[in-house]
């Protein structure tokens, strides 16, 4: 809720829509009638000064306003549904970065741990080699274990410092603002019955599938009012003159455009290829969801897969762990052993929680492509959308 209040990019968004509503608020209105005056003044004694007024309309631009007024309808639903896809993608952003912050939570201070095991080993291990009592090679190799797991503790810690940046950002709040989150991620897995019948409803559904619709029936009633701007510009008026002879004349004038080398067939042509783009681009985002859809429950079945398998293991190296542990404090272990029971232990954790995390944001991503928690909110535009396909 408070991505979608606060973001500055939905603000503009929201910018946007407001101008799409004066827009059609702007076609639906009549055109300005016409009014032309003229006076002359003659040099002759004995006339009259002549003068000449007439009211007109142009006639054409009241045909075409249904159109232009159909257009700018279904722009505004167009606008309102990509403002509602826009916000549901804030809304999983904001979930995928709790769960990175929850997951960084969690393991920067099991990569703490491991830097500082190694720390230990490399610092005896460097003693024992100024003592003379061990070769280079194995310092070297503890100096190269310690420095990658150093290395991996500040990549996390700078990964850590970007995901509060973006999740502040995202929220609008000042950087130095500290959130407190709380809560856990769900770790209940979306059923295939469930994506089945929301993959079914899809086109009917997912509210940038809809926009496009919308976008592709405004642009319909463009092409139609190209066409009908094919006819000739006509516009109409009444007109009352004087001449200098003082007499008064009455009638009307008819102003007409001569469809000869134009007849709009450039703007015709414009509007007809564009439609064709829209209809193009709807049936490329729909394959492209379809496809994105089962590439991610393709990869949620493996990450669960593996998941399962590192939590299978996780008994193990922890025993092995707490075994080491208290063989070393008994003096019964190398300190070389006991770093590597220990290390073995915190790295399937890490594996587990990356697992996890990955599953987690699948999951949120799988909900974002498939629009399935997305509320009712865009009926009415959908409802608009449907009839002008009718």
């Amino acid at each position: 809720m408070l991505a979608v209040a606060n973001n500055p990019a939905l603000k503009l968004a929201r910018d946007d829509l407001h101008i799409a509503c004066a827009q059609a608020y702007s076609a639906g209105l009549l055109p300005d009638p016409q009014l032309s005056i003229s006076s002359d003044y003659p040099g002759q004694l004995g006339t009259t000064r002549a003068f000449n007024y007439g009211i007109s309309m142009d006639v054409m631009a009241i045909v075409t306003r249904s159109a232009n007024k159909q257009s700018a309808d279904a722009t505004v639903a167009k606008t309102d549904l990509g403002l509602l896809w826009q916000e549901w993608q804030t809304v999983a952003q904001a979930k995928q970065l709790f769960i990175k912050t929850r997951f960084q939570e969690e393991t920067l201070p099991l990569l703490q741990q491991q830097r500082d095991l190694t720390r230990v080993r490399y610092e005896r291990m460097a003693e024992a080699r100024r003592d003379g009592n061990l070769t280079e090679d194995a310092t070297t190799a503890a100096l190269t274990a310690y420095s990658d797991a150093n290395r991996q503790y500040t990549d996390a810690q700078r990964a850590a410092q970007q995901t509060h940046h973006d999740l502040n950002a995202l929220l609008g709040l000042a950087q130095d603002v500290q959130l407190p989150l709380t809560g856990e991620d769900s770790d209940v897995a979306i059923k295939d019955e469930s994506i089945d019948e929301a993959l079914r409803a899809l086109p009917e559904r997912r509210p940038d599938l809809l926009a496009l619709k919308a976008g592709y029936e405004a642009q319909e009633q463009k092409y139609r009012a190209a066409i009908m701007s094919q006819f000739p510009s006509l516009s109409v008026g009444f007109v009352r003159a004087r001449d200098t002879s003082n007499i008064y004349t009455s009638g009307f004038q008819i102003n007409l455009s001569l469809p000869i080398f134009n007849r709009n067939q450039g703007n015709v042509a414009i509007e007809r290829a564009t439609r064709q783009r829209l209809r193009d681009e709807y049936q490329d985002r729909l394959n492209t969801a379809y496809a994105d859809i089962a590439q991610l429950r393709a990869d949620t079945a493996v990450l669960s897969h593996q998941l399962q398998t590192t939590r299978q293991a996780l008994p193990d190296v922890d025993s092995a762990a707490r075994h080491a542990a208290d063989a070393y404090m008994q003096h019964n272990l190398a300190l070389g052993t006991y770093v590597d029971a220990q290390s073995a232990a915190v790295s399937k954790r890490l594996d587990a929680a990356t697992l996890r995390e990955s599953l987690a944001e699948q999951r949120v991503g799988l909900q974002a492509l498939l629009g399935s928690t997305i509320p009712d909110a865009f009926s009415s535009d959908r409802t608009l959308t449907e009839a002008h396909a009718k």
